[in-house]
């Protein structure tokens, strides 16, 4: 289900008051006040044009994750299934829109995994944790850049999805949000085009094969796959 999807079925189906509507509406602007505030960095000559371009690159790259982490500092998000409405479903919500245009945008990740080690930092700002010698293939894509916990020398085959956060219905049928950060152990292999959902834990030396779907908090381990029970909201804080 896309965002837009899932945005338009949660207005219809769920009671939202009128100012959570527009809270919701207005964050969809997001994407596009970041776009106009890079455009009016680069092309208003208030500097240089090298100062002018250097400033852009910051506003893409580095605004997102600084306002993202200091919303979640502020605002801490508890992991596990979130109930629609919710304080912590806006938070996610606002946290999911400043990371949009890279969603959508995928040539700007691959850009900055050019440079070594210049991936890793970014999400680290995000705030997940990343440790070393990461390899990050060609391809692969990330929801939820703040809810990655990944060990060291960890090797990410082609086309990987990491999907912190899934929608979800539940047993009476209603929508709910299940967010929780994917763990991928020390010297793990992900197997290229796998899908690692909300929860996900792969344990150290572990290699998962290709194209392999992992539904919410799997665990894997010893090339086995063992069904884990979601943890109760606040259990643990983002």
């Amino acid at each position: 289900m896309t965002e837009e999807a899932h945005l338009e079925r949660a207005l219809g189906k769920f009671n939202f008051s009128a100012g959570q509507r527009l809270a919701l509406l207005f964050s969809n602007y997001i994407p596009m006040l970041h776009v106009l505030i890079i455009v009016v960095t680069l092309w208003v000559p208030w500097a240089a044009i090298g100062w002018r371009v250097c400033s852009a690159v910051a506003v893409l790259y580095l605004l997102p994750p600084i306002i993202a982490r200091c919303i979640l500092k502020v605002w801490p998000i508890r992991e596990g299934t979130i109930a629609m409405p919710s304080r912590d479903y806006f938070v996610w919500w606002v946290v999911l829109n400043l990371q949009i245009i890279f969603c959508r945008l995928s040539f700007l990740e691959e850009l900055m995994r050019i440079v070594p080690g210049a991936y890793t930092a970014w999400l680290r700002l995000w705030g997940s944790r990343i440790g070393a010698f990461t390899y990050w293939a060609a391809g692969l894509r990330i929801l939820d850049r703040s809810f990655l916990d990944i060990g060291d020398g960890v090797a990410f085959g082609a086309g990987v999805r990491l999907n912190p956060h899934v929608m979800a219905e539940n047993d009476t049928g209603e929508m709910e949000l299940i967010l929780a950060t994917v763990h991928i152990g020390d010297r793990a292999i992900v197997g290229g085009y796998a899908l690692l959902t909300a929860g996900t834990r792969i344990a150290d030396d572990e290699m998962t094969r290709a194209c392999v779907t992992s539904s919410p908090f799997s665990h894997w381990q010893g090339g086995k796959r063992v069904k884990k029970k979601a943890p109760e909201p606040g259990s643990e804080p983002a």
